[in-house]
């Protein structure tokens, strides 16, 4: 019997300080909520000091440092006893590239031949294993005597590699190097000599071939064990659109397991609906991106955008900044898996009839596809080639407008959606996992840092662009979800919080309020050395932070800026920081917050408090959108933060126990509310009203309908039951009413 869908999940992120016994601890907390279901972290052993547990290194054990088998048991037994489930986040798509991984080092000790070779995905025809772990050259670090072997290992510091069997300790160094599975090299290399496929641009984790039955059935043993056990209620895949047949994978899962719910991260564009695949429903990126449109003002967003380009003296618009940061990532942080295309392009182009190509042209033509890709992926081999191939000739289309002339731009199309070969098959495989990393890269983690016109909108899984919505375009919205999907508005991947979302959208409710604070602060001594653009992201990170107390956020937000001025990769680059601009512009953030807690401006108070209503209407929305609403760890009451690692700070649980705020006041009364009337909900159509007055989510069964609006300047329904009211002092309501059969 397949198990139900949760009423409610609660995301909890292991490690820094949480294990095992930490969570027991809370689960009575969690349970008073009213969810039904925990939602943890990867719990399976990962490297020493990990603070997030994707960097697994041992698939096959729960890691002791959480309170390992016996400790996550424990959970298990807790949580059952108080109705709670367990949904569980797994890796499938890579592990740690560390020696502390055991697989790894058999690899290292017998290359192709170990056991586990087939797990990682190795080119194994480009040579030896490229280590890309060297501070400096190789020829110069042994020209300094810094290696050594003892003990049957290859010594550099406090590196210990496995040498293959049979070598000479007392040979020549170089020599005995050159005898090895692996190659050690300066760490520079890795921009572009990497032999194994990583996580976006992360050469520490390594893809694992999951879709080779052997080594799923090792890779997912201990998962299926805990499902079958009766530890696990549910199953969450991350970054599915890295694996190289995602539908074929979920297809296994779901013959593994055919009861389990599972849930996919998985980002969808535009009007992309998810593909026709096993699965439970998504991790709710898009209910987040929507409610954030519905609650963002249209008129004053475009008002935003002329004071934006005014202060600062943009000119572009989204897409041309897209297009360059793709340009950028692929001759940077992926110029590996840009050659590896073109090397096996031109493997699958031999013998070809349509064309001759040499290396640079098809160089040129991977680039100009790659970066004309609209969404994340295709799926070429998962059943509905007609659709995924009308996207790729329309990027190809797309492609051509920039090339002298397209023959080995349509070559390449042809290898992928018509392969000639085992290497045509490869060329389409990686190309489709390659796309998903460049967009990832350029859109999330550059351009999202570059065009901060309105950073409610710079979000995992939304378009900076786009970020507004109509009432129809909501309500197809709506349509092409499942009703398994979970709702999301604040992950532990979020760039900001939903609250600290909320903060921002409501610079488009206001934003002369929003200019009267950006010309202050830029009149600040401190604002001389930071360039506008700095300046403007700058104001809107401290307002999404803001708590009244400059001591306690400068920090916080220094380390974020440092972190968007690299991510932008402008100046900054975490390989070669500008200290100097990074310095520059903490010091003017930190002037901005001590100028608001000395004299707080009207303005401030005045984006603060329609904030708040934004964010309260948020968690209506939340709550009663199709689906399931999942609540980040602490976002039941008010919750601003930033992108990691500032949204995984330690929690006050006490302070959160004792929280009766309007937020955690209307959080429980929607949980009580959710789990009293599932049926209802289950069973319920959805429809968005928004006029410029008032936006309402309507769930109507029959004659019964259960409605949250936020209404401005004007008096709720009179034919309405209301069942919770929230008044702002800037005329706002929020209101969760019921009409008809009560």
């Amino acid at each position: 019997m397949t198990a139900p869908l949760p009423t409610a999940s609660y995301r909890i992120q292991l490690r820094g300080g949480v294990d095992f016994a930490a969570v027991r601890e809370r689960l009575d907390y969690i349970a008073d909520l009213g969810v039904s279901h925990l939602y943890l972290s990867p719990i399976f052993v990962a490297a020493a000091g990990s603070t997030h547990g994707y960097d697994i290194t041992d698939p096959t054990r729960i890691d002791p440092a959480l309170g390992g088998l016996d400790g996550f048991r424990a959970l298990a037994r807790a949580a059952r006893a108080r109705g709670l489930g367990i949904i569980l986040d797994i890796v499938p798509n890579h592990t740690a590239f560390t020696l502390e991984n055991p697989w790894l080092r058999d690899v290292l000790r017998h290359g192709a031949a170990s056991r586990h070779a087939a797990a990682f995905d190795i080119d194994w025809q480009a040579g030896p294993l490229v280590l890309p772990f060297l501070p400096e050259p190789f020829e110069k670090l042994l020209a300094e005597g810094a290696f050594s072997v003892r003990d049957g290992l290859w010594q550099f510091g406090e590196m210990r590699l496995p040498l293959a069997p049979g070598s000479d300790p007392g040979q020549d160094l170089r020599a005995l190097h050159e005898a090895q599975h692996w190659r050690l090299v300066h760490y520079e290399l890795e921009r572009d000599g990497i032999t194994h496929r990583r996580f976006f641009n992360v050469t520490s984790l390594i893809g694992m071939r999951v879709e080779d039955p052997a080594v799923f059935d090792a890779t997912h043993a201990l998962i299926l064990d805990l499902v079958r056990q009766g530890l696990v209620q549910g199953l969450r895949v991350d970054h599915v659109d890295g694996l190289a047949d995602p539908g074929a994978y979920l297809r296994r899962l779901r013959a593994a397991l055919p009861d389990t719910p599972v849930w996919v991260e998985k980002i969808l564009v535009g009007d992309e609906a998810l593909p026709d695949w096993p699965c439970t429903g998504t991790t709710g990126y898009e209910s987040g991106r929507l409610i954030a449109r519905l609650l963002t003002d249209a008129a004053g967003l475009a008002r935003l955008d002329r004071i934006w380009r005014d202060a600062t003296g943009a000119t572009a618009d989204f897409r041309d900044v897209l297009q360059q940061a793709k340009l950028d990532v692929l001759e940077h942080e992926l110029a590996a898996e840009r050659r590896q295309l073109r090397d096996m392009a031109a493997a699958a182009a031999q013998g070809s009839a349509l064309a001759e190509p040499g290396p640079e042209s098809l160089r040129e033509a991977v680039t100009a596809l790659l970066v004309a890709m609209p969404r994340y992926r295709t799926y070429l081999d998962d059943g509905a080639e007609p659709r995924n191939a009308e996207i790729l000739r329309t990027a190809a289309d797309r492609a051509a407008q920039g090339l002298r002339g397209r023959t080995v731009l349509d070559l390449v199309v042809s290898l992928m959606l018509e392969p000639p070969n085992q290497a045509g098959r490869a060329l389409a495989r990686r190309f489709q996992q390659v796309s998903g990393a460049l967009l990832a890269k350029a859109q999330e983690d550059t351009a999202g840092f570059r065009w901060a016109r309105y950073l409610a909108a710079n979000e995992v899984g939304a378009e900076p662009d786009e970020p507004t919505i109509t009432e129809p375009e909501a309500n197809d919205a709506l349509a092409r979800g499942r009703p398994g999907d979970m709702v999301a508005v604040s992950t532990h991947d979020s760039k900001r919080s939903g609250d600290a979302r909320m903060r921002l959208a409501a610079i488009s409710h206001d934003p002369e309020a929003f200019r009267a604070l950006y010309q202050a602060a830029s009149a600040l001594p401190e604002a001389q050395d930071v360039a506008p653009e700095w300046r403007w992201y700058a104001l809107q990170s401290a307002l999404a932070l803001w708590q009244g107390d400059a001591g306690s956020a400068a920090p916080r937000l220094a380390d974020h800026l440092e972190k968007a001025m690299r991510e932008a990769k402008l100046t900054s680059f975490w390989s070669s920081p500008d200290r100097e601009a990074e310095q520059a512009a903490a010091g003017f953030a930190a002037a901005v917050l001590r100028q608001w807690a000395a004299d707080p401006p009207p303005e401030l108070a005045r984006l603060l408090v329609r904030g708040a209503a934004l964010a309260l209407a948020q968690r209506a929305f939340h709550m009663l959108l199709p689906g399931f609403p999942d609540l980040y760890r602490g976002d039941e009451a008010p919750f601003l933060a930033l992108t990691d690692p500032d949204n995984r700070l330690p929690l006050d649980w006490q302070a959160l126990a004792r929280a009766d705020d309007p937020k955690a006041r209307w959080t429980r009364a929607l949980l009580q509310l959710r789990a009293e009337h599932a049926g209802f909900l289950r069973r319920a159509s959805a429809r968005i009203e928004a006029s410029a007055a008032a936006i309402r989510l309507l769930r109507q069964d029959q004659d019964r309908v259960l409605g949250a609006e936020i209404l401005y300047h004007q008096p709720p329904a009179p034919d309405a039951r209301i069942v919770l009211r929230q008044a702002f002092a800037d005329g706002v309501q929020l209101v969760l009413f019921w009409q008809g059969n009560n």
